[in-house]
This record gives C-alpha cells, sequence and structure tokens, in this order.
C-alpha cells in the first residue's frame, strides 16, 4: 500500500514538473512570436517607406516624375500636373490607408481643399 501511494506520489510530481515546464516553453515561445511578429511588420514599414520613394521613377507611374514631390507623412506626395494637382499615396503587398489618410482622401473627394497665401515679413 504505502509502495503504491509513494508511486503515485512520484507520477503526480513528475507529471507538474512536465506541466510546468510545457507552461514556460509555451510563454518563451509566444514571446518569441510576438517579437518575431513585430520584427517583420517593422520591416515591411521601413520597405514600404524606402520603396515609395522611388515609386515615380518606375515606368508604371502614369505622370511626369520630375512633377512629383515627396512628403512621406500623412500621405506619400504631391503630383503637380498641368491642370490638376493630385495627392498620391503608395501602397504596397497588403497595406491600407490609415484613418489620417482616409481622412484626407474624404477632404478633397468632398472639395475641402483650398490654396492660402501667407505674406512673412
Amino acid at each position: 500500500m504505502f509502495k503504491t501511494v509513494l508511486v503515485f506520489v512520484i507520477i503526480v510530481l513528475i507529471l507538474i514538473l512536465i506541466i510546468r515546464y510545457l507552461w514556460i516553453k509555451n510563454y518563451v515561445l509566444k514571446t518569441q512570436l510576438k517579437d518575431i511578429n513585430f520584427r517583420k511588420q517593422s520591416q515591411s514599414t521601413k520597405y514600404g517607406k524606402m520603396t515609395e520613394q522611388f515609386l515615380p521613377f518606375l515606368d508604371q507611374y502614369p505622370f511626369d516624375e520630375h512633377n512629383f514631390r515627396f512628403i512621406g507623412n500623412p500621405i506619400d506626395g504631391v503630383q503637380f500636373e498641368e491642370n490638376e494637382i493630385i495627392f498620391i499615396e503608395f501602397k504596397t503587398a497588403n497595406s491600407k490607408m490609415s484613418q489620417k489618410q482616409k481622412s484626407i482622401k474624404n477632404l478633397v473627394d468632398n472639395h475641402k481643399v483650398s490654396f492660402k497665401e501667407y505674406n512673412i515679413k
């Protein structure tokens, strides 16, 4: 009887140790995965910001690249055409417009864009 109880206690202790080890391992792996995902997103953002500066020089760009002015944030740039000024936002892969960019687009769509001159003396 004593041996059976002792064996049972040893098995329970071993199971507790295994579960604790697996729980800690799971926590460490989750932490590492979060870090990897963060770095991947950061690299994607850097790649996007770097790439968008060169996009006006590609053959597919439908406007004269010499008339493009890079801004960077909150939109990528402004294209100055003969009879039109165009706000340009480049998107790569699965990226989507930010809320600020959507707000700017909405202002343009609703003709809430103006030109003002300020003279500084």
